[in-house]
Formats: C-alpha cells, structure tokens, sequence
C-alpha cells in the first residue's frame, strides 16, 4: 500500500485577496515617517527636473 503526501488544506474564505493598491496603502500605514519622506524626495526630485528641462529648453 502506497501513501501519498497530503498537504494541510487552508480553510477557504470567500474573502478575495487583497489588490495591489490595499497592500500598498497597508504598508505606507505601517511605514510611516519613510513612505512620507521617500515620497517627498520623489515630489522635490521631479520638480527640480520639470524646472531643468523648463530652463534649458527655453
């Protein structure tokens, strides 16, 4: 007599898995002070750019 491996089966919800967007939103909660911060740095970042471009293309 052969035995096969079973596998713990998960309990099934009928909850969908969470989006990408949720996920995210979740973890910028939980980071606080770095998400707002990284955040600003990409705000400052692109603004510098777009002026860049803006003053050299003139």
């Amino acid at each position: 007599m052969t035995q096969t491996p079973t596998t713990p089966e998960q309990p099934k919800t009928n909850e969908p898995k969470p989006s990408f967007v949720k996920l995210a939103m979740r973890n910028m909660v939980r980071k606080g002070g770095k998400s707002l911060f990284h955040f600003s740095i990409t705000t400052v970042g692109l603004l510098a750019f777009l002026v860049g471009i803006s003053y050299l293309t003139r």
